[in-house]
């Protein structure tokens, strides 16, 4: 056989092999479209692809896929299919589902999505942190050793870093103070909640808002843009995302090798009996089970998951906030009333004067209800379940969407309006249908560290400076992986009266 014959016979041995390949792909798709047909849900865009060309219409104008989410559950039901090429995953709009799901540690995270968390682009991220790791025993001993960081008694001593950076803000927005010059929300918050974090957290002096060259608010931006982008099939292999995958690498590894250094520091001060910060890095080290057993790799994973998690779902619920009170002048002045009375002019706001501010409180939770920046929640169904009647096979990934949820009228009359009294303390509690910090065992553990933090900053913002939205804005959302506002809330500012706190 000469060359030519042997590359032809080699050729046709490799398209044989494709073409079995092919064949074996198809008939596996069409057992999961066997397996999962019977449960409700908009027809196929195709065979191969299943719902992807609705995916991408819908992104290519403007919306994203939980938008998509809300208008299928709405026809469909409380249970959705929805399929992207092999993989079939539902869509939960049922507070017993989510009652049920959510409230049980015996329904694991859905390691493929926790994998695509730990390593981005071939970089370890989050790693088996508290957000990606998915046995439960592991997990639990993770969390049981940083519960005492989160706790309300430990907060309480943090309002001072909440007070400093809050003020930090202000000063930043006097500047820019002037009825003409237009201040994007959205970036401030970002670098305020960013020096929050590593202050409150790690001990971290990074001024954000003072240094605009400081590189971790890009970083943090690249790594959750790696997260989101790695997602889409073979994007790190397309060329002109060469660029991208670098940026967000480099990102990951300044993240990493900062916890690092800082993680040293701390170890290195504790050892020799100096005086060290009491943050909550500090309260995880004293930790007498990690004392006896330190895993350096999943601390780095927890200071990565702390700093992007406790600077990005925070700082887009206050933009959205703002937002929101922008647009709702009644509701405005009446969160400002409140403000005023309970903080009046004074500088410093004490933990005691947050639980006074309720309507604030009714504000921030329907910012959260209309806006979910974390839009769903996912867990991996190991055995075959009925869900509202419907079979559900075992190995199913369920999608339980808040976003949805709070958009439903079933569920919220007139949900697109903003309506704090929704949360009022005479309203029906929202029966597992309001669950922004995910539910049961497994909800965030910063939670009360984040609601803390946006109502100070709130409070202070109120307390000082008008606010108007530049014209021309969609308010639309970017999903990003989390909700955050498309055009960035641009507003002017200026101060309230000649008054200033003391």
């Amino acid at each position: 056989m000469d060359a030519w014959g042997l590359i032809s016979w080699l050729l046709l041995v490799v398209l044989s092999v494709a073409a079995f390949a092919f064949l074996l792909y198809c008939c596996y798709l069409k057992y999961i479209h066997m397996k999962f047909d019977h449960i409700p849900g908009p027809p196929r865009d195709s065979f191969l692809l299943g719902h992807y060309h609705s995916f991408a219409k819908k992104t290519q104008d403007g919306g994203h896929l939980h938008d998509l989410f809300l208008e299928w559950a709405e026809k469909y039901g409380p249970v959705v299919r929805i399929n992207g090429f092999h993989i079939v995953s539902l869509v939960i709009t049922s507070p017993e589902a989510i009652k049920e799901f959510l409230m049980s540690p015996k329904y694991s995270k859905v390691p493929m999505i926790s994998k695509s968390l730990a390593s981005v682009f071939g970089v370890r991220c989050l790693g088996n942190g508290l957000v990606t790791e998915t046995n439960y025993d592991s997990w639990h001993k993770q969390r049981r050793m940083m519960d005492p960081a989160f706790s309300r008694t430990y907060l309480k001593g943090l309002m001072g870093t909440f007070n400093e950076k809050a003020e930090a803000l202000m000063e930043k927005l006097e500047e820019k103070a002037d009825g003409r010059t237009e201040v994007e929300i959205h970036n401030l918050m970002c670098r305020v909640t960013l020096d929050v974090i590593a202050k409150a957290a790690f001990g971290l002096e990074i001024n954000s808002l003072q240094d605009e060259k400081t590189p971790f608010p890009q970083a943090i931006t690249m790594a959750i843009k790696g997260m989101f982008e790695q997602r889409k099939p073979f994007v790190q292999w397309y060329p002109g995302n060469r660029q991208l995958v670098k940026d967000v690498r480099e990102s990951i590894r300044l993240l990493r090798r900062t916890g690092k250094e800082c993680i040293e520091r701390r170890k290195k001060a504790l050892a020799n009996d100096e005086e060290i910060p009491l943050d909550i890095l500090t309260q995880i080290l004293k930790s007498e089970e990690l004392e006896e057993k330190c895993d350096q790799e999943i601390m780095l994973d927890n200071f990565v998951t702390f700093f992007i998690a406790g600077q990005d779902t925070t700082a887009n619920q206050l933009a959205f906030a703002v937002m929101s009170l922008a647009r709702e002048q009644e509701v405005l002045n009446k969160v400002r009333a409140e403000v005023d009375e309970v903080i009046g002019w004074k500088r410093d706001i004490d933990y005691e004067d947050l639980g006074k501010l309720q309507y604030l409180t009714q504000v921030l939770k329907e910012t959260l209800r209309l806006y979910a920046t974390a839009p769903v929640t996912m867990r991996l169904l190991e055995n075959e379940t009925v869900i509202e009647g419907v079979k559900i096979p075992a190995n199913s990934i369920l999608l339980f969407s808040m976003f949805a949820l709070g958009r439903m009228d079933k569920f919220y009359k007139d949900p697109f309006v903003f309506d704090p009294d929704r949360f009022s303390p005479e309203a029906p509690k929202p029966y597992y249908t309001f669950f922004p910090f995910s539910l049961g065992p497994r909800s965030c553990i910063g939670q009360v560290f984040a609601q803390m933090e946006a109502k100070v900053v709130m409070a202070k913002l109120l307390q000082r400076f008008e606010f108007e939205l530049v014209a021309g804005q969609s308010f639309k959302t970017l999903d990003t992986g989390t909700l955050r506002p498309l055009d960035g809330v641009r507003c002017r500012i200026t101060p309230r009266g000649n008054a200033k706190a003391s």
